[in-house]
């Protein structure tokens, strides 16, 4: 999702709330203590460098529950942070605490944000030799060895 997604639907709410890919809500007394531009510079695995920039929101709850972030305030802040650190219209990603800090990416169903999972990838893998997908074989069609065969008393 992209900061002017967020920042649309952030208008059409009277409260927020960011879902978990478990399905439990953050604690709605949360702060949101960070936004900011993150920048990754690096080379991949096949010598490719690249770029990335994300927007970054980061959520913590404390034990204040009468505190409630309301969709002005943070849109306010999103634009404040536009502003002062030159954010243009990125992908947002979301830090959250659970064992450790958890990166999330995030979506919109309408009612709430989803914190959605974000998984690792090999980004050269033409060069790593990774197939892009694993080969489906079909079970009747892979040879067995003696030892394997039914009544063979290997199993």
């Amino acid at each position: 999702m992209k900061l002017e997604e967020v920042k649309s639907a952030l208008n059409q709410l009277e409260t927020i709330a960011f879902q978990l890919p478990n399905g439990e809500l953050v604690p709605n007394h949360f702060h949101v203590t960070e936004v900011g531009k993150i920048t990754k510079h690096f080379i991949d695995c096949g010598g490719t460098v690249r770029n990335e920039e994300v927007v970054n929101f980061q959520l913590w709850d404390a034990n204040d529950y009468d505190h409630r972030l309301h969709p002005e305030k943070l849109t306010h802040i999103i634009e404040l942070s536009q502003k002062t650190l030159d954010i243009g219209d990125l992908e947002v990603e979301v830090e959250y605490q659970g064992d450790t800090i958890g990166k999330f990416g995030l979506d919109f169903d309408g009612t709430n944000f989803l914190l959605t999972t974000k998984q690792t990838d090999c980004l050269a893998r033409e060069k790593c030799g990774v197939p892009a997908e694993k080969p489906k074989v079909k079970l009747s069609e892979v040879q067995t060895s003696e030892c394997c065969t039914a009544g063979s008393g290997c199993c």
